[in-house]
């Protein structure tokens, strides 16, 4: 579909000639930018620290392995707000180990992940990303595994621009499906769309249409960014608690990672 055609059905929001300028990239293949020296020391620090998880013996080992004769379906993560892809580098491990293949491995990188443009534009990325995840390996459907802000742009594409038709399953991890008071901290566009009672979120909740999609929501009630923690649990999802300590922790801790593997290698809802 094309991308600007898309646009006209979203409501105006704040920043739309960024949200333009956004949707005019994602008629690209893919988004590729250098990472910003900050950006590095953020990614390394992050990396020192699943090292440390991983290192310490405290890794939960998936429970399931595909045979060579088996295709899983391929997965697509998406990451949240002052984020990127790397974050998913254990749980893509993981994955491999359980049996699928890189190539039906996909972690995007949404641009620009500052929270710079609303949520309606980073849904149309992550549709861009699955669409191109399907044609690489000729599946019908994915599934969508989805951290912090990331959930809500999945959520989106899922309920309002028709990617519940080729999702089988969804998983959110510490997604705000309800807000969080932290983004009364910021005035970024996709920041004041996570705010507690927003336009955005209300009607996100009143027209939960996921088809035939089976929805997850894992969460901790230690988060310290989603507050309350409990913004996390999706009405209507399978929901599953983690005694994580911290937010940014969650995607690569190993109970995490050990049952979203076990969700998504499942042939039934778990």
């Amino acid at each position: 579909p094309d991308p600007a055609a898309m646009l006209a059905q979203v409501p105006p929001q704040p920043g739309a000639e960024a949200v333009a300028r956004t949707l005019e990239a994602a008629r690209r293949e893919s988004f590729v930018r250098l990472p910003r020296p900050e950006e590095r020391m953020e990614s390394l620090a992050f990396a020192v620290l699943v090292s440390i998880v991983w290192l310490t013996g405290c890794a939960h080992a998936p429970r399931v392995r595909f045979t060579p004769e088996d295709t899983p379906v391929p997965v697509l993560f998406v990451h949240g707000t002052d984020d990127n892809a790397g974050s998913f580098l254990p749980m893509i491990q993981a994955f491999e180990d359980a049996g699928w293949s890189r190539e039906r491995l996909y972690a995007m990188s949404l641009y620009p992940q500052s929270g710079e443009v609303p949520i309606e534009a980073m849904a149309f990325q992550v549709g861009h990303a699955a669409q191109g995840l399907r044609k690489r390996t000729h599946a019908d459907q994915v599934d969508v595994v989805a951290f912090s802000q990331g959930a809500l742009s999945a959520r989106y594409w899922l309920q309002f621009l028709g990617g519940h038709a080729r999702v089988r399953r969804f998983i959110s991890i510490s997604g705000p499906h309800q807000g969080t008071c932290l983004a009364w901290l910021r005035g970024n566009p996709a920041l004041e769309q996570m705010r507690p009672g927003s336009a955005f979120l209300r009607e996100l909740n009143q027209a939960p249409q996921y088809g035939d999609t089976e929805v997850y929501s894992f969460w901790t009630p230690w988060d310290g960014i989603i507050v309350p923690s409990s913004s996390a649990r999706l009405a209507g999802s399978h929901q599953r608690r983690f005694l994580v300590p911290f937010h940014f922790t969650m995607p690569a801790d190993p109970a995490v990672i050990a049952a979203t593997v076990d969700v998504l290698a499942s042939p039934q809802a778990r």
